[in-house]
């Protein structure tokens, strides 16, 4: 949606509030935080036709395609799926994923402000308080609106061809081990991602477990220090507040 110039006006008033309370830089480089050993891998391509992102669970809303993407815009291109991973500790806990990230330039983010669609009430903001987007099959993805229309379109496809499937069932599930099989370093044995090609299509999203499961999640724009936009980060764990 076009946020109208009154919204414009409140969001630039009110920035401040939206910045990340950490340097999200840091899950990409240190190798440690908070006692956690952390690791970087990358999960295949994103693609960006239009430039127009939505964060969003693929099995429980991705496919309605009156889900709205953030307003403001990213280069066009084709990027890297990077993944912060939190490793398997001795208490037995698998690997969490706690933040994912597209890198639109080699130019390192300097702020982080959460990405909006361009109707919240920002002035309503507590301290702490961020809008996210939500997860209820333990799932999210990365998805630029074009393909999220090409998603639409397999998904209504796909559930006339078989009235009585389940999507995850009877479709994903068999991608998801089949990541496993083929990249079982930090994944469970169902498997924790998969890069997909949207059938009929040359768009490419990765589908990605959501750090603990289900809830909300904040998604982040990274800019540069000439305030561009440089990066995109989903961040399912706040690191330092969950394992202090």
């Amino acid at each position: 949606m076009v946020p109208t110039s009154e919204w414009l006006s409140q969001w630039e008033r009110q920035r401040d509030k939206l910045k990340c309370p950490v340097d999200l830089n840091d899950y990409f480089i240190l190798p440690e935080i908070a006692g956690k050993q952390l690791v970087v891998m990358d999960i295949g391509p994103t693609s960006i036709p239009t430039g127009q992102i939505l964060v969003r669970d693929p099995l429980c809303y991705l496919g309605h395609i009156e889900e709205q993407p953030y307003f403001q815009t990213a280069p066009v291109g084709t990027y890297s799926t990077e993944v912060c991973v939190v490793k398997p500790d001795e208490e037995g806990d698998c690997a969490r994923y706690a933040a994912v990230r597209l890198r639109f330039s080699d130019a390192p983010a300097v702020r982080f402000e959460e990405a909006l669609i361009g109707h919240e009430d920002i002035s309503g903001m507590g301290d702490g308080e961020f809008f996210g987007f939500n997860v209820d099959a333990g799932l999210a993805c990365i998805c630029d609106k074009q393909a999220h229309q090409a998603f639409c379109d397999f998904s209504s496809r796909w559930h006339k061809e078989h009235p009585d499937g389940n999507l995850y069932d009877d479709y994903f599930a068999a991608l998801f081990a089949e990541s496993f099989r083929e990249h079982p370093q930090y994944q469970r044995s169902g498997g924790d991602w998969v890069n997909w090609r949207i059938p009929d299509t040359e768009y490419h999203i990765s589908l990605f477990q959501s750090g603990f499961g289900d809830g909300a999640y904040p998604v982040y724009w990274g800019y540069d220090q000439a305030g561009e936009i440089c990066q995109f980060v989903v961040q399912f764990i706040y690191i330092q507040l969950a394992y202090t």
